[in-house]
């Protein structure tokens, strides 16, 4: 996954992601996410045929990918997948997060696969579409309900603001969602909203 900018650019990119996913999940970014993406952590670019999992196994990656594109679908911009937020994930995981919470992560996808199991009778990549969704959303509010009171973020808190961080400091989120030009063009003072159609990351 590619980083737009470079140096003091890159860090003023990266924050704005930063700030951008504590918006739309409603607050503060857990530590390991926040120096990971500040440290510069990247995931490997290429087609996924090349690429293995550091902290996830091959199925585990293809999991993580399923759930961030339920998060994050393709629609008039690239979604999750392709963007590469699994493996954003996988990176952060494996360079960025200590032994217990990595561990707890994994539990949470491993428990998000059993729910699947016990409500719809078969693994979550198994399911049709709609039972993913309907499984996610219950799961969603399930999160957002207890995460207030408890120590350690609930699971799916925690996936969605991966993702979203993942998202936004790729190069398909910078470039194509937030619309941010890397090299600074011309200054249009006054742009009509409707024209710019996006907010824009400067």
């Amino acid at each position: 996954m590619k980083r737009t900018g470079c140096g003091a650019q890159a860090t003023v990119d990266r924050r704005e992601a930063l700030r951008r996913a504590a918006l739309l999940l409603g607050g503060a970014l857990s530590a390991p996410t926040v120096a990971g993406v500040l440290a510069g952590c990247q995931a490997a670019r290429g087609p996924d045929s090349g690429w293995a999992p550091r902290a996830l196994t091959r199925a585990q990656a293809d999991l993580v990918a399923a759930i961030a594109e339920h998060i994050l679908p393709d629609t008039d911009t690239p979604g999750a997948r392709a963007a590469g937020v699994h493996r954003f994930i996988d990176a952060l995981l494996a360079e960025c997060y200590a032994a217990p919470e990595r561990q707890r992560f994994l539990e949470g996808l491993a428990e998000v696969d059993a729910r699947a199991g016990r409500s719809v009778g078969r693994p979550f990549l198994e399911c049709a579409p709609g039972d993913q969704r309907a499984l996610l959303a219950e799961v969603d509010r399930e999160a957002f309900a207890s995460g207030a009171g408890t120590s350690e973020p609930p699971f799916f808190r925690t996936f969605k603001e991966l993702t979203l961080v993942g998202y936004y400091t790729s190069e398909i989120g910078a470039t194509r969602e937030l619309h941010h030009a890397p090299v600074p063009g011309r200054y249009d003072g006054c742009v009509p909203l409707a024209q710019v159609g996006r907010t824009w990351a400067v």
